[in-house]
Formats: structure tokens, sequence, C-alpha cells
């Protein structure tokens, strides 16, 4: 029972953490005269994936490779299932910007990308599947091409678009970046401690756990994200910051948990990937088939009904 007590600890403080830090990270890059859209598409944007980041440090480190990828693929299945599901009941979502129609493309090779560097055995035929250091090069690549591509389109933009940044004084601004990187730390150790506690109390896999539990705690922060800004009809933020967030964790999580320690991938866990792939692909169908551009209130309730089978079934 405690176990869990402390995993919801766990998650509350990564979540309250990774805010504090983003408001601090933000106002400091707003005092370098940063765009406020730039700061919305990276600080921001990123700054709601640093619970994964923290969580996969701290489970590559201690060797729990299945919860490290169980994580970043579950936070992709949730983010697009359960978030924009959620978000679009709210008020359908109208995608307008052209930067969210070309991210919601890779996004879909994000984890098409992982599918062909996890599975060694499968494609080479080796022994077993590892995410390797050279794989974190060619994971880390795309995401260097992603941040290029980041700051090509903000030069296109209304630069005073976007987040809504708060400048705070410069003592504060830095206070609120080390408090949050302490409490991300102490958050994410919370999780991987009770999680790999509860996964063997329950006797089933970290991976289990992974994309069941940790996945969708460590995505509460694009679930509020999202959810706030639809209701204030900026489609384009609701759904940008999912894409922004599930190409953040493919590309640059997974590739920081390679550079500590190769990750161990459990062919069993092809499943999760292809679910991840298959609801990056159909908010791709949604958004670019569909007349108006956007995703309609049908469109989120199938999402639920996605994510809530995909729950059932792994329970199953």
């Amino acid at each position: 029972m405690m176990s869990y007590l402390f995993l919801i600890v766990g998650l509350i403080l990564l979540i309250f953490s990774a805010n504090v830090m983003v408001m601090g990270a933000s106002s400091i890059a707003k005092k370098f005269n940063i765009p406020n859209l730039v700061i919305g598409l990276t600080v921001v944007s990123f700054g709601t994936s640093f619970p994964e980041l923290i969580v996969n440090i701290l489970a590559s480190y201690s060797g729990k490779g299945d919860l490290a990828i169980g994580n970043v693929v579950g936070s992709g299945i949730v983010n697009v299932f359960l978030v924009l599901g959620v978000a679009a009941l709210v008020k359908p979502l109208a995608v307008h910007h052209f930067s969210v129609k070309y991210e919601i493309p890779y996004s879909v090779l994000a984890f098409l990308v992982l599918f062909v560097l996890a599975n060694d055995a499968l494609i080479d035929g080796t022994s077993q599947s590892v995410l390797s250091l050279s794989d974190g090069f060619v994971l880390i690549s795309f995401f260097i091409i992603f941040i290029y591509y980041t700051f090509i389109v903000s030069k296109h933009g209304n630069q005073d678009e976007g987040y809504d940044v708060k400048v705070f004084a410069g003592w504060k601004s830095i206070s609120f970046v080390f408090i949050g990187i302490l409490g991300l730390y102490f958050g994410g150790e919370l999780i991987v401690t009770n999680a790999t506690e509860i996964a063997l109390n329950l006797g089933v896999s970290e991976a289990i756990v992974g994309v069941l539990i940790v996945a969708a705690g460590t995505s509460l922060p694009e679930l509020a994200t999202s959810a706030v800004a639809a209701y204030k009809g900026n489609a384009d933020m609701a759904v940008g910051n999912v894409v922004g967030s599930n190409i953040f964790n493919v590309f640059f999580v997974l590739s920081v948990s390679t550079f500590i320690r190769p990750v161990a991938f459990n062919p069993l866990m092809n499943r999760d990937v292809v679910v991840a792939l298959f609801a990056s692909f159909l908010l791709f169908v949604f958004v670019f088939t569909r007349k108006g551009r956007q995703i309609d209130r049908v469109e989120g309730g199938a999402f639920l009904l996605f994510y809530f089978a995909f729950v059932a079934w792994l329970l199953w």
C-alpha cells in the first residue's frame, strides 16, 4: 500500500517541479530577449516532457530498461489517445499552424524509427534486441534536425504569440530552476523505486507498470496544458504540445537513456510500440483527411475509446 502512496507523491512532486522549472527557465529566456514563440516551442513544450526524462535517466542508470522504454512508449499512447481525446471533447481542435502539420508526420516517423532501431533480433536476426549507443546517436541526430526546424519555423511566425511568459527577478528565476531540478530528481527516485516494487508485488513486468501507471502520471502536464489550450481556443498549442512531447520523448529522452547505459528491448513491447505508431498515424489521418483540418468531438471520443480498450487489453 505504501508503494502506491509513494508513487503518487513522486508523480505530484515531479509534475509540480517540472512546472516550477519551466517558469524559471522561461523567465531567464525572456530576459535574454528570446521571443515568446521560441520559448513556447522549446522551453515549454520540452518542459512538459521533463518528468519522462528524469524517470528514464534514473531507470536507465538502475538498469531498468523495460521501465524506461515503457514510460516513453506509454506516454506516446497516452498523449494522443487520452490527452487529445479529452482536449477534443473540451472543444474541437482546428489545426491551422503549418508547423503543427509538419510535426505530426515527424511524430509518426519517431515511432517508426524506434521500431526499426529497437528490433535487432527481428530485423538483423541477432540473439537479443538492444537500443545501443550508436542507436542513441541516430535518435539524437533526428532530434537536432527537429530543433533546427523549430528555429526556422519561429522566424516565420509572430514572435509575441504563443506562451505567455511571466518574468521574475533574476534570483527568483534561478531559484525556480534549482528547486525544480531538485524536485524532479527526488520525485523521479520515488517513482522508479516504487514502480519497480509494485511490479514485483503484482507479478507483472516493469514495462506494464511503465506503460499503464508511470506514463499516465508523467503525461499529466501535457493533459493540463492541452486541455486549457483547447478551452481557450488555442488548438495549435493543444496539438503541438502533444506532438512536440512525443518527438522529444523518442528522439531525446531515449537517446539520453542509451548514453547512460544500453537499453535492452523486450520483443513483447513491440505491441506497445505498434499501438503508439498507430495512435500517431491516426492523429495524422484525423488532421489531414477530414474537412476543416480538425479533430472534432467524435474523433476525440474515438481516441478515448481506443485508450480504454488498450488499457483493458493490457490488464486482460
